[in-house]
């Protein structure tokens, strides 16, 4: 469980007690309330039934008296008498009413039998009021039936509301009792509560920070490997362990990332020292045949004797080749730095490619009489025309074709093209050899430039190895790709493919 789930459970339950706390206090302060209403009006309406009593004796009496009268006298009553009289029995009657507003629902019978009993008697005073100076009215008002009867009623409702009062005095106590009681036990409970989450609360709080400390203390250490998982929180706490772990982790990577880059800088710089060195052997070497046929010229030409015109062609062809040769490195690593600058573009024509391949094959011809390797090439007349670059697209197969005769020996070079089946918007031509090969770990650096496949390869063979960087980068402008399938002792196959398109072209170039 998280922290922040720990710490609003707790408060939820200190909230809850509260809530009763308060809950109690509310309904013990409603019940009390309930219950002194009730009995005040209990205690109101024993002290009304007393008054009402009080009432209907003295009214009884003074009946009695005017009764007594009216048979000895020929007095009457005036009309003030009268209304007087009146008002006396409706005071009664109103009184008596207010008894049944203030009884409850246990004295219900007692107020009707009252209310019957009390309507019959006070309806019979009021018409010996009224009939009172009226000499034919004959009415006994000595009968006290229905005064007993109407006393005996509020008599038993004045015995019940009494009984009802000393309940509800009961019901307070006990109430007043109960509420106490649940107030100081829950007050207790809160502070027990309160304490035993606090501690544990701080207990766990404790642990989790020292987890954290420690791990913190080990990351800085440099201990990267070192892992926060004693930490039992899905919640903050947990996602901060988590993030000091995802810290490390990416830390670990950038240190690994750091070495990797230092390695491959290291390697890269090794490889340019190599590329520097194999450079300089290149340029020495045509640079040397150049400079030694010129003074073996120089001096035939001091000499007094007859010119040899054949040896003297030879020397110039030779010093010729070695001036192209040396033309060709400088071109390569113009290109090179072209590229690498972002300042390569392409000059896009429409050109028939079997043309152009025809005069690779026909330049590189005394190559490949050098080395006695053989040359099959394939139907070139099914390829469409092209909309791209003439130029970087003969140095492509110049390169593939001047490497597949270096590294091959008395053996066979097949140049291939097709339109592709699947997609005829695409050309696909092969430059197989039958020569060294290479290895997995040869192909995937095949194409880096200043690289070649082997440390050896350059001793052996010579070069710079930017031959086949070039032809990937050429291949790249031009919209299409290059790919490379070996097998050391078997042989290579570079695949070139190019787009026919021109709209590809373009958005290439």
């Amino acid at each position: 469980m998280s922290l922040r789930r720990r710490l609003t459970l707790s408060l939820v339950t200190i909230l809850v007690l509260f809530a009763v706390n308060v809950g109690t206090h509310f309904w013990g302060s409603y019940a009390r309330n309930e219950s002194m209403e009730a009995y005040r009006d209990s205690v109101s309406a024993a002290q009304l039934s007393t008054e009402v009593e009080q009432l209907l004796e003295a009214q009884r009496q003074q009946i009695l008296v005017l009764a007594t009268l009216r048979e000895t006298t020929e007095d009457q009553l005036d009309e003030s008498e009268l209304a007087q009289a009146e008002q006396s029995i409706a005071d009664i009657n109103g009184k008596i009413r207010e008894l049944g507003r203030l009884s409850h629902s246990v004295t219900e019978l007692q107020v009707e039998q009252l209310w019957d009993s009390s309507g019959t008697l006070l309806e019979d005073w009021l018409d010996f009021y009224r009939g009172y100076n009226n000499p034919d009215m004959r009415k006994d008002m000595d009968n006290p039936l229905q005064f007993l009867e109407t006393s005996q009623r509020l008599q038993e409702l004045e015995q019940r509301q009494a009984f009802i009062a000393q309940q509800r005095a009961q019901i307070i106590d006990r109430t007043i009792a109960l509420t106490d009681r649940i107030t100081v036990i829950a007050f207790f409970a809160s502070i027990f509560l309160t304490a035993i989450l606090g501690f544990f609360l701080v207990r766990y709080t404790n642990r989790a920070l020292k987890s954290l400390k420690t791990g913190t203390e080990r990351f800085g250490s440099g201990d990267l490997n070192y892992r926060i998982n004693d930490i039992d929180d899905s919640g903050e706490l947990g996602d901060l362990a988590q993030a000091f772990n995802d810290m490390s982790d990416k830390l670990r990577n950038a240190i690994y990332d750091v070495r990797k880059a230092r390695d491959a800088a290291d390697e890269a710089n090794a490889a340019k020292s190599i590329f520097l060195a194999n450079v300089s052997h290149e340029l020495r070497t045509p640079l040397n045949a150049i400079i030694g046929y010129s003074e073996m010229l120089h001096d035939e030409l001091g000499d007094e004797g007859e010119i040899n015109r054949q040896q003297s062609r030879q020397d110039l062809d030779r010093i010729t080749r070695s001036g192209r040769q040396l033309l060709t490195l400088i071109d390569d690593i113009l290109d090179l730095s072209k590229i690498e600058t972002g300042k390569m573009s392409l000059h896009c024509e429409t050109f028939q490619p079997a043309e152009l391949l025809k005069q690779v094959v026909e330049s590189l011809s005394p190559l490949l009489r050098e080395n006695f390797n053989e040359l099959k090439i394939g139907d070139f007349n099914q390829l469409p025309r092209l909309y791209s670059d003439a130029n970087k697209f003969r140095q492509i197969f110049t390169n593939l074709l001047s490497n597949a005769n270096k590294f091959t020996e008395q053996g066979y070079i097949t140049l291939e093209g097709r339109v592709l089946t699947d997609n005829p918007e695409w050309i696909e031509i092969e430059v197989r050899d039958t020569g060294i090969g290479m290895d997995e770990a040869q192909q995937e650096k095949v194409f880096d430039a200043f690289v070649q496949a082997d440390s050896s390869t350059s001793a052996n063979y010579g070069g710079t190895g930017l031959g086949l960087a070039i032809c990937r980068e050429f291949c790249d402008l031009m919209g299409g790709s290059i790919t490379v399938t070996s097998e050391p002792g078997v042989g290579s196959t570079f695949t070139v493919r190019l787009p026919t398109d021109p709209a590809l072209a373009h958005a290439a170039a």
